[in-house]
């Protein structure tokens, strides 16, 4: 449905204006101010000194991370508090709608390509686009939950709205979101654009499958309602994974699912290569549809033949003999989640406890999985908990802003930060080929449905014929699964070789074999003729040319490459003279 945007008082016009052409110059770190890393002689020598004297220097970086994150959050609630964005939903659309508009009106070769006015260094992405020559729309004021339908189990949301403040509206209602990403920062339209999934993904599916209707803005200025059923249906298949190249997201509307106080964890160790994949297949249902499934599932192998599964039901609290403990675990105090996982698998007993629907939405949150462990490597110690632990997680935004390009060559060269989902079949390839070409762990393993809608229906190519689950009904899916890659390679804190660029390489192709798809936050090792054989962009291009983002908007490549040719920079062996030695 298309509706016109009436025009707004002088106020927002000026502010829109404002906003949109950019008056301030986006912050940018170092590593985005240069084309390619023409690093000075100084850049690589920086790296190693953080590398070698993180320790102390953490001393200084923490508090001044908490600082600034606090910082930016009183921002925010000024903002609100003094009313310097629209009051009203639809005064902050009109206010974009009119910066675009305005923009349709330049003669073409002044219009820059469009993008938000979110910095970059905001982003939950390991690249610097750089916004710096583009028409940076505003969208930051649209950070409002606009209402919660209890009868529809709908959330209708602003699209700057992250998933702790979500969780935070959310729980005291008694529902949760039907999907998200379990670490605070992210923003539920971020995650729209791109994906996002949990371990509830077993039985929903990925993010976009819990998203009802968006509200968006063409290029032109129209505001379109896009519903799967709608007269923009094409648009609706098309939006996930688009990454901000078709539209600009104003708001859209969630699924929720009624939740209880707690939920009822069980833990369960297993051994044997064998033995663990087998029982990830039958907890998450891989393989018969009508199989009674927890409500939360998930793997976190710490070998190729040691885990953890961990299952989860929405649980009221302790009865009559129950003797399972409240562990409020996303404190500030308490062990690290990963860390808290790993004592079960150590001590081969299987454990269950009750854990608070919110600390266990958010327990990833502290330790952003497990990289903050390359960070801060005494994060843990239960001393520093006590002590400093409500100084974490780092802010991503201050992470962002101090990088270097020394240090942005660390994120590719010296770490891995990836999340690929691979079909379940396939299940024992990928473990065993992941611990050959990083030997990172511990492993993430989320179950998640991928269904089949349908040829030219949005970016993720359906599961083939032999992945899908024997029974499953219209729409028929596969059981896939996210794995998570995160931390430092095996063979370099052992000082053994390791090229970064080979490595990539070789789990890609892998990747490509099995038909899988790897998160666009990340870095990619591919080439854009190898970027479009694992994503069905036929639907985009159609969407792109029928709204008018085709020379409006950056094309998903622009948007998604790395800033650098990592291919190249990557292709070095790393300790090699051991290799000879």
């Amino acid at each position: 449905r298309l509706r016109p945007c009436s025009p707004s008082p002088p106020a927002y016009s000026a502010w829109a204006a404002k906003m949109s052409v950019g008056e301030r110059p986006p912050e940018q770190p170092a590593a985005v101010q240069a084309a390619g890393f023409t690093a000075a002689a100084s850049e690589p020598l920086f790296a190693r000194l953080l590398e070698k004297y993180r320790v102390p220097l953490l001393a200084i970086c923490l508090p001044v991370s908490f600082l600034y994150g606090c910082y930016t959050q009183a921002r925010r609630w000024l903002a609100r508090a003094l009313q310097r964005v629209p009051a009203t939903h639809d005064e902050r659309v009109r206010a974009v709608a009119q910066a675009l508009q305005a923009r349709a009106a330049l003669p073409p070769e002044r219009r820059r390509k469009i993008v938000t006015d979110r910095p970059i260094t905001d982003q939950l992405t390991t690249g610097f686009f750089n916004k710096a020559d583009k028409f940076r729309v505003p969208t930051s004021a649209l950070h409002h939950i606009l209402e919660l339908d209890t009868e529809r189990r709908v959330l209708r949301t602003e699209p700057m709205v992250s998933v702790e403040e979500a969780t935070n509206f959310l729980v005291p209602r008694g529902f949760v979101l039907a999907s998200h990403l379990e670490f605070g920062r992210a923003t539920l339209g971020g995650l729209a654009m791109a994906v996002g999934m949990t371990t509830h993904a077993h039985i929903t599916g990925l993010y976009q499958e819990t998203v009802v209707s968006y509200e968006v803005v063409l290029a032109t200025g129209e505001v379109l309602r896009v519903m799967q059923d709608g007269p923009h249906a094409d648009l609706f298949r098309a939006l996930p994974w688009s990454h901000g190249t078709l539209c600009v997201l104003v708001s859209l509307e969630l699924q929720v699912i009624p939740a209880k106080r707690y939920i009822r964890l069980q833990y369960i160790p297993v051994s044997g290569q064998e033995a663990l994949m087998r029982e990830i297949r039958e907890r998450c249902g891989a393989l018969d549809p009508e199989a009674e499934v927890p409500e939360f599932c998930e793997a976190t192998l710490f070998a190729k033949d040691r885990g953890v599964l961990t299952i989860g039901h929405f649980d009221n609290g302790r009865g009559p003999g129950d003797s399972a403990k409240v562990n409020a675990l996303a404190r500030w105090y308490k062990p690290w989640w990963y860390k808290h996982v790993e004592g079960y698998a150590q001590g081969g007993k299987p454990g269950e406890e009750l854990v608070p629907v919110w600390d266990y939405i958010l327990r990833h949150t502290r330790s952003i999985f497990w990289v903050i462990e390359l960070m801060v490597p005494y994060g843990n110690h239960p001393l520093f908990r006590y002590l400093f632990g409500w100084l974490l997680p780092l802010d991503v935004t201050f992470m962002k802003l101090t990088t270097t390009e020394g240090v942005r060559r660390l994120t590719f060269m010296k770490q891995v930060f990836q999340d690929i989902t691979l079909p379940m079949t396939d299940m024992e390839e990928a473990v065993n080929l992941a611990a050959e070409c990083f030997d990172v762990w511990p492993l993430l393993i989320y179950p998640c449905k991928e269904f089949d809608h349908g040829p030219i229906a949005g970016q993720l190519r359906p599961p083939r014929p032999e992945q899908l689950c024997p029974g499953s009904r219209y729409p028929q899916w596969g059981m896939f699964f996210d794995l998570g890659l995160y931390g430092a390679p095996g063979y370099l804190l052992r000082e053994e070789p390791y090229n970064p660029s080979n490595a990539f390489r070789r789990f890609i192709d892998f990747v490509k074999r099995v038909g899988g798809h790897p998160f666009l936050y990340a870095d990619q090792f591919f080439t854009e003729e190898e970027f479009e054989e694992f994503f069905d962009l036929a639907l985009w291009r159609k969407c792109r040319a029928k709204y008018h983002a085709d020379g409006n908007f950056p094309t998903l490549w622009e948007k998604v490459r790395p800033e650098v040719d990592i291919l190249k920079i990557g292709d070095v062996t790393l300790f090699e003279n051991k290799k000879h030695a």
